[in-house]
């Protein structure tokens, strides 16, 4: 079973932006929006800040309790597309049920969408695009191969299919909380982005079968984890994007580099 190398392909990435950011006048700036205090949405935050301030890109957290209105986070996503000292701007998901997230990240500015889930964005995805990678180090062709996703919300799911089928990969999805596991068992690839534990397992699974394992988890015992068992699917996989240390590190440095590549086009970083 080969391992996608994502964390050394991700601080590849970074060493190049920390050198561009330096040699700036300005430094780039990000601010991340999150409602509750999820374990898996912390740990992702808490990743983005350190590899932010490693390569010279500062970050705001603005933090809202789950009680918070839809309308509030709206207010506060205006204030920061109005205010050019911010370059990007993200919301962490998922967010709780009872908020419209393709409400509230449409509102965000094409120019500052750094996660590059708005219908208007200028930016790729950074969670897509590392998904993309792995993908097309998965395989070498991608005719007549069948790709199964598994996602936890239909805006994560639409969102992926959307982007890949730019690169010319068809995909479909399905809802972890629904009936997946026949889709699975056929596929030649599964990607997985729903934070579940042990999700998919190796007698779930088809010999051969390359595994995206885009989820995380943090465990009681504060290890992280990820969708796929990767202990049962070994001998059965033939690629596995582990986690820690697979998608994770790559969609952090993507995200950075959208943030880099906004200050340096809209808001007048010079070199």
């Amino acid at each position: 079973m080969r391992i996608f190398a994502g964390k050394s392909k991700a601080q590849k990435i970074l060493l190049r932006l920390k050198k561009r950011i330096a040699k700036g006048r300005i430094a780039p700036a990000l601010a991340v929006i999150s409602v509750g205090r999820d374990p898996a949405s912390e740990l992702f935050i808490k990743n983005k800040k350190q590899a932010a301030e490693n390569i010279g890109i500062k970050v705001s957290h603005l933090r809202f309790k789950e009680t918070v209105s839809g309308k509030t986070i709206l207010q506060k996503i205006g204030q920061l597309n109005s205010d050019e000292a911010v370059h990007g701007i993200i919301v962490q998901l998922p967010l709780p049920r009872k908020l419209n997230a393709r409400e509230i990240v449409g509102k965000i500015s094409p120019f500052k969408d750094v996660d590059g889930f708005g219908q208007a964005t200028r930016f790729a995805s950074p969670l897509t695009s590392a998904i993309s990678l792995a993908l097309k180090s998965s395989v070498r062709n991608f005719k007549n191969k069948k790709i199964t996703a598994l996602v936890n919300s239909d805006f994560l799911g639409q969102s992926l299919r959307k982007f890949l089928k730019k690169e010319r990969i068809k995909i479909d999805y399905s809802l972890r909380d629904k009936i997946y596991e026949s889709k699975i068992k056929k596929a030649d690839i599964v990607i997985t982005v729903c934070g579940c534990h042990n999700l998919v397992r190796g007698e779930a699974v088809k010999k051969g079968v390359a595994l995206i394992d885009a989820g995380i988890i943090v465990l009681k015992n504060k290890k992280v984890a990820g969708d796929v068992d990767r202990k049962s699917v070994e001998g059965i996989a033939s690629f596995l994007t582990p986690v820690p240390g697979g998608l994770g590190p790559l969609t952090v440095a993507y995200l950075l580099e959208n943030v880099y590549l906004s200050a340096k086009k809209n808001y007048g970083i010079r070199h």
